[in-house]
């Protein structure tokens, strides 16, 4: 009983004095309301923008995928032979869900453009307007891999995922909560997808995502025996759930054993060294997003650190003036380590009120983070002041407080009690003051370190971007408008009546009034391309090693011209290449190097996409050469492409894409006042299709930046944040340095010292600070920034230019800092220094 009544009583006294530590030093925080409200905001920044930034890098890449056992859900992608990652074939599909025993289930799923008309009761369309939305085709058991239950209704039953059974549609949350008003009455009623009356039997819950894409509603995917046995059209995305207790290893070994008995069986169809790819489906979906988000986090990392910094200064320079305050408590009794708890308490009060107003800060932060962010980024709706973002606010608040007001407190804890009271406070011995001034520089190094590696990384961005946007994209985007539609399968099945509609479309667009020219494409410059393997004449046509992978684009012959698009070599398409002419096709300048070296391409012949009449290969000759565009973005590599006449079209090429191409027409001025032109053209063609995805060619080749944009402009502003926190640390340092040693500097001016040489004794302290933390942040930064190498274009992550201009920036913020109390110092009147010392 004694002992438990001990322990009592220690605890009631340790409440006790930290109530008394806590009351204490807000009283102290609220004597001093300056220096308060300067820290309180220079926490709020760094604290409020690490926040931020966590937010988002919680919500895309740390928080689980809500789904059972997320862990064990896998994409299976195919490796090709030079590493890159792609899709599956029907035919691999079928075999790898057939033989292999490390999945308990396995899926397939492809995106899928939709045509949606509502359908009323009666079974009449309602007369809205048709809508284009983005959806996916997927087998029955795509759902079983996330075990999630859907919200309304069921998923796919195996009966309707085959060919000629009932169709059915299963909706994402967000699409049934805008297109259909969140109405929980809707299952049973049937809408048209691209002609096609589909029931709706389901609703997914608002967080079920299973691939890379963001699909709007599902139907089966319906595979044919045909479809499952072509091992040479990769079209699919596999989603697998690992059976308990195997591995992502085995599981890979076990698939690449399986893929090698199908190049033996099929080495006509997949080149050597092809294989199969196992990876964890969370890390398919941030994968574009990792080394951005983790690059971010690291600079408002450095922010809060340089906060840091500047706020442990301020107390350093709080606690000198406090010197005679904590010798008095020392003299009545108080030990050292209860001073030093009691202004560590006060640190963190402190770092709690600034945590406190970075929630703010933090919010404001978020909410500028999704609204500018590039599209695309997954789960980034979700971000948000969650609890487990508190949790690491709080976290980092706690540890902000310590790690700025632990050496601040041990200093002043080891305060030399007589010296100061006898110096009536004045200051500390020589020694005790000279380790302060060492420590206080130490600081201000840190803090222009921590600035030079931002600054560094932001210059590489802004550098990279610079150079990016005066990448040629190979066409002329000026006063081009561009939109998309795509012809439902169920009413133009037949390829010439799709071919009939596109050119009547491009040819009544370019009769709009202020429109110069029209044309349509299947696949826009920036955006892609279809993937196909093309052969020269006069090699092996079975063998893999001889096909060139080229983007192929169908157009009609306009294209070029709307485009500005320049021609190199030939001729481009005319009306005579029609469906009954020699096929023939236009290839870009890379194509005509890799197919022809040094050889005039004009004239030679090249097979691709179908068969011949014989069954054999389909030769196309060449009878043009046009210059190269950017087809995967401004700083993506330049691949092989060719051109087709839309009348020589192979007839499977419509099914390869929908049946969808791009409407693209020059202006005279003002592109986009074509936009309702080009609507009322389509209604006059189809008024049951809709017109998609119009934006000026502008604003695609924006787009196209919008990441390098965006995170360039996040770390300048976390750059130019880092170089004014580093800016007032020097002035603050440089200002109590004059303070400090007024009674000197008098007393030199007053032995003949000049202004001009107070003025250099001052700021060659500084620039001497600001030198070190130059050289130490230019190490620093040598090793951080290799983590930006993906994320630039033409500049190398040890930019001597970035490195050396960022420096003589610092350097020239640095001069100015010392500056104004240099100045200061020059006017001090050495009377009046030496009468008040």
């Amino acid at each position: 009983i004694g002992t438990d009544w001990e322990n009592e009583m220690r605890r009631s006294e340790w409440v006790g004095a930290f109530g008394q530590d806590l009351r204490y030093g807000v009283r102290q925080l609220l004597r001093s309301p300056v220096v308060t409200l300067v820290a309180v905001v220079t926490l709020a920044l760094g604290i409020g923008a690490n926040t931020a930034i966590y937010s988002v890098v919680n919500s895309v890449l740390l928080r689980p995928l809500p789904y059972k056992d997320p862990e064990r859900i896998m994409l299976l992608r195919t490796r090709w032979p030079k590493g890159q990652l792609g899709t599956v074939s029907g035919g691999n599909f079928n075999d790898y869900r057939t033989e292999s025993r490390s999945f308990e289930v396995m899926s397939a799923i492809v995106g899928a453009s939709f045509n949606v008309i509502d359908i009323a009761p009666g079974g009449a369309a309602t007369g809205a307007e048709p809508e284009r939305i983005f959806g996916a085709r997927a087998t029955w058991d795509f759902f079983k891999s996330g075990e999630m239950a859907p919200l309304l209704g069921r998923y796919f039953l195996p009966s309707e995922d085959t060919p000629g059974a009932n169709k059915v549609a299963v909706l994402s949350y967000p699409f049934w909560e805008q297109h259909f008003g969140a109405d929980r009455n809707v299952l049973g009623r049937e809408v048209l997808l691209n002609g096609e009356r589909h029931t709706i039997v389901g609703v997914a819950q608002k967080a079920y995502t299973l691939s890379t894409n963001d699909e709007q509603l599902w139907v089966p995917l319906a595979l044919t025996p045909e479809k499952l046995a072509l091992h040479d059209e990769y079209s699919y995305q596999i989603v697998g759930k690992l059976k308990p207790g195997v591995t992502r290893e085995q599981a890979q070994q076990e698939l690449a054993r399986i893929h090698k008995g199908i190049l033996a069986r099929f080495p006509q169809n997949i080149p050597v060294g092809q294989t199969a790819d196992v990876t964890p489906l969370h890390d398919v979906l941030v994968q574009s997003y990792r080394t951005q988000l983790l690059v971010l986090l690291g600079a408002v990392g450095f922010v809060l650190l340089i906060a840091c910094g500047n706020v442990a200064n301020l107390l350093l320079a709080r606690a000198t003036a406090r010197q005679k305050e904590i010798a008095v408590r020392a003299a009545l009794g108080a030990g050292r380590w209860r001073i030093v708890r009691q202004l560590l308490t006060e640190s963190v009060v402190l770092s709690l009120v600034g945590g406190a107003a970075g929630l703010f800060v933090a919010s404001l932060g978020i909410r500028f983070l999704v609204s500018m962010s590039p599209p695309g980024v997954p789960r980034l709706d979700q971000a948000g002041l969650s609890p487990d973002v508190l949790g690491f606010t709080l976290l980092l608040t706690l540890l902000s407080g310590i790690a700025f007001g632990l050496v601040p407190a041990l200093r002043a804890g080891r305060t030399d009690l007589q010296g100061t009271l006898r110096e009536g406070g004045k200051g500390a011995s020589s020694g005790a003051g000279g380790a302060r001034d060492r420590l206080r520089g130490a600081l201000v190094v840190t803090e222009i370190a921590g600035a030079l590696v931002l600054l560094v990384s932001a210059g590489l961005l802004i550098r990279s971007s610079l150079l990016l946007s005066a990448v040629r994209p190979g066409f002329e985007p000026s006063n081009v408008l561009s939109a998309r539609v795509a012809l439902p399968r169920a009413d133009y099945s037949d390829p010439a009546r799709v071919v009939r509609t596109f050119e009547r479309i491009a040819q009544e667009t370019a009769n709009i009034p202020g429109a110069q020219a029209a044309a349509v494409v299947s696949s826009l410059p920036l955006q892609g391309g279809w993937s196909n393997g093309l052969v020269a004449e006069g090699k092996a046509q079975d063998d893999p090693a001889n096909f060139i992978d080229s983007n192929m684009r169908i157009a009609t012959p306009d294209y070029f011209k709307v485009m500005g698009i320049r021609l190199v070599r030939g001729r481009t398409f005319t009306a005579q290449d029609d469906a009954s002419a020699p096929k023939v096709m236009v290839i870009n300048e890379t194509l005509a190097r890799t197919a022809f070296p040094g050889q005039d391409p004009i004239g030679k012949r090249l097979s691709c996409c179908e068969k011949g009449p014989d069954g054999g290969p389909s030769f196309k000759t060449v009878v043009g050469v046009v210059s190269d565009l950017r087809a995967w973005g401004l700083g993506a590599e330049i691949h092989p492409e060719f051109y087709m006449s839309i009348q020589q079209a192979p007839a499977d090429a419509w099914d390869w894409g929908q049946r969808a191409m791009s409407v693209v027409v020059r202006a005279t001025s003002n592109p986009a006042a074509l936009a309702p032109g080009v609507r009322q053209v389509m209604r006059g063609v189809d008024p049951t299709v809709p017109v998609y995805n119009i934006r000026t060619l502008d604003e695609i080749v924006s787009l196209s930046t919008a990441s390098s944009r965006f995170n360039t402009l996040l770390l300048t502003m976390l750059g130019a944040t880092g170089l004014i926190l580093a800016a007032v640390g020097i002035y603050g340092v440089i200002a109590y340095f004059v303070t400090q040693r007024t009674h000197e500097i008098g007393l030199r001016m007053a032995l003949g010292a000049s202004a001009t040489k107070v003025l250099g004794m001052v700021v060659r302290q500084g620039m001497l600070l600001a030198a070190a933390g130059i050289a130490v942040g230019s190490v620093a930064a040598y090793g951080a920034t290799r983590a930006l190498a993906s994320l630039l274009y033409g500049v190398t992550p040890t930019d001597p230019i970035t490195f050396i201009g960022v420096g003589a920036l610092l350097a020239f913020v640095a001069l100015l800092a010392c500056l104004v109390p240099a100045r200061r110092a020059t006017r001090v009147d050495p009377m009046v220094a030496l009468r008040t010392s």
